[in-house]
């Protein structure tokens, strides 16, 4: 703990920014980190020295990585006896020896931000981090083979992503329908039937994991040193709710918007003195709908949900804190299935008070 400490105000005291490491690559899922063809599969301890210990492994999905200056790698798991040397929890500075990142991006594909308003303003690499025996001093352990409590690393990481995931899909849902109310304006659809069901039903998406969000922070339980923690209940079942259902909301905003979301003309169309004028007048659908406003909306809808970026965010929304199982895990764990059943036994008359 004291190591914790140091190492927290060290970092508030030089405002370093801290990027959490927990993923690992994990070879075959089936099998634990000790059963693996490649027993680096999970980071693990490679050697002991006096001053500290070597590590080895890779953290994959790191989103800005090679941003911060330390690597807070901590397991992705809980660890059995037996699993001492990948119970590791360190921080790592990121340029270490040692230490190598690969970036990929969802950064725009041609230099016109116009066109990606989204993603051209705001894209970060995924870190895939390799630790290729990097020398960690004893300072900057802060778990080390004490197996029973690599989980509560692994879960300190989980409620936080999901909370954070299920803030950003509440921003998120109210964009798509405002996209979606915007795009059926411009159109001249929205007051046709089914349009208005489509949008109703993104209405109730948004409202109801705003209200699963806002119950989580409403219910949120206050631990032994004054911090707030969300209610897990409600922060898994609103992520989980956010997530499987975030495509089929994606369908109805692109069978409200057409075609143009990957057809229309980019701004530079419009400022081309041979076509632009061409292009404005098709695209516009009566005399108060410009034409380039309308493009825009499809940029907008395609950048954000059928594009790089767009496709990088329906994985995302999917995995990130883990995937639907995980939710479903804690949900579980957390909702009073007791209480549940023993409203079932009075319903059907079969509580022992009926007796």
């Amino acid at each position: 703990m004291e190591r914790m400490d140091a190492f927290i105000s060290e970092a508030q005291r030089d405002d370093v920014r801290i990027t959490q490491c927990i993923t690992d690559a994990k070879g075959d899922r089936s099998r634990p980190p000790a059963r693996q063809d490649d027993l680096d599969s999970y980071v693990r301890v490679v050697d002991r020295q006096r001053d500290g210990v070597v590590i080895r492994g890779a953290k994959l999905h790191i989103t800005g990585a090679s941003f911060g200056h330390e690597l807070l790698t901590i397991p992705t798991k809980a660890m059995k006896p037996g699993e001492e040397d990948w119970s590791i929890g360190c921080s790592v500075p990121v340029n270490a020896p040692g230490v190598k990142i690969i970036n990929t991006t969802y950064a725009p594909r041609h230099e016109d931000p116009r066109a990606f308003p989204v993603s051209g303003e705001h894209h970060y690499p995924e870190g895939f981090v390799i630790f290729d025996d990097v020398f960690v001093p004893h300072e900057r352990v802060f778990l080390d083979g004490e197996t029973h409590y690599a989980a509560v690393f692994a879960h300190a990481l989980g409620l936080w992503e999901r909370l954070g995931g299920l803030s950003a899909f509440v921003e998120e849902a109210d964009q798509l329908v405002g996209l979606a109310q915007l795009v059926a304006e411009a159109n001249g659809t929205a007051g046709i039937g089914h349009v208005k069901e489509k949008i109703s039903e993104l209405i109730i998406h948004a409202t109801l994991i705003r209200a699963a969000l806002e119950a989580a922070i409403a219910h949120c339980s206050i631990g032994p040193e004054g911090a707030a923690f969300p209610n897990e209940l409600y922060t898994n079942a609103g992520k989980f709710q956010a997530a499987a259902n975030y495509s089929a909301m994606v369908r109805h905003l692109h069978d409200i918007a057409g075609g143009a979301v990957l057809t229309s003309p980019v701004p530079a169309d419009f400022e081309n003195p041979d076509v632009g004028a061409l292009a404005r007048k098709y695209m516009s659908t009566r005399h108060d709908v410009d034409g380039e406003y309308r493009a825009r909306l499809m940029h907008t809808i395609r950048d954000l949900t059928a594009d790089s970026y767009g496709g990088w965010k329906f994985v995302t929304n999917l995995q990130a804190g883990g995937g639907l199982y995980a939710q479903r895990i804690v949900t579980r764990k957390h909702y009073d299935l007791d209480a549940a059943k023993q409203k079932a036994l009075a319903v059907a008359g079969l509580a022992e008070s009926d007796h």
